[in-house]
């Protein structure tokens, strides 16, 4: 592929680029390499590690992220008179403007090399009014609960006619387990999966910091 000047690089070109390289594997090797299918894309994106795949689903999950690419580009800078390189993780295009996602484990942030690469690739992209984010590990919580919540996410598998009843139904205040009693004449067990399918696409929220359960209050999401 041609190189492109940074600032001539558009969000057109980069929404439709490929992952810009393919899988590593070898023996012994210690993350898990894999391709998450993503509701947001409706396609299926890759990630190198575990903890990438948690940065794929809270993307997916939420309702800001309008689009997802797996490490979208090789950015090459001039640095102490050096030519530089880095890929970034992801490149999420979200309603308020594009960010850029590095994912890294909390402990090694503070090693020389990558707390340097982190440090020119920010100055970078924020040079073109982008966000710039690195993300480590998350609440634990949050994350087996919208881990939870992502089976939920195929919005086909639904009935229409169970959705629109539920999403005209007033939830607000209202918990899981009312919520999932809320159409009587309903299979109960479509009526909760139906009841998760909205509160993973976001028509309703609660709190995900703690286990989810019956007991959890929805509220109408703003």
């Amino acid at each position: 592929m041609e190189d492109l000047e940074w600032t001539s690089a558009s969000l057109g070109l980069l929404r439709e680029a490929r992952p810009w390289r393919t899988f590593r594997w070898f023996k012994g090797q210690h993350h898990y390499s894999g391709t998450y299918w993503s509701a947001t894309v409706g396609d299926h994106v890759i990630y190198e590690s575990r903890l990438e795949l948690g940065r794929l689903l809270f993307a997916d999950f939420d309702p800001a992220v309008q689009h997802i690419v797996a490490q979208p580009f090789l950015l090459k800078a001039d640095v102490d008179g050096k030519v530089r390189k880095h890929i970034p993780d992801y490149l999420l295009l979200t309603a308020d403007g594009p960010v850029v996602v590095d994912v890294k484990p909390r402990h090694r942030l503070e090693r020389p090399e990558i707390a340097f690469t982190f440090a020119w690739t920010r100055e970078a992209v924020t040079s073109r009014g982008w966000e710039y984010e690195v993300w480590s590990e998350p609440d634990p919580h949050v994350l087996e609960n919208i881990r939870f919540l992502s089976g939920y996410r195929r919005a086909w598998l639904f009935d229409p006619d169970l959705v629109a009843a539920l999403r005209a139904a007033d939830l607000d205040g209202m918990t899981l387990r009312g919520a999932f009693r809320m159409l009587p004449d309903r299979p109960g067990p479509l009526a909760k999966s139906t009841v998760l399918h909205l509160l993973w696409s976001g028509h309703v929220t609660t709190a995900l910091d703690r286990p989810l359960s019956a007991g959890h209050v929805l509220r109408r999401a703003a």
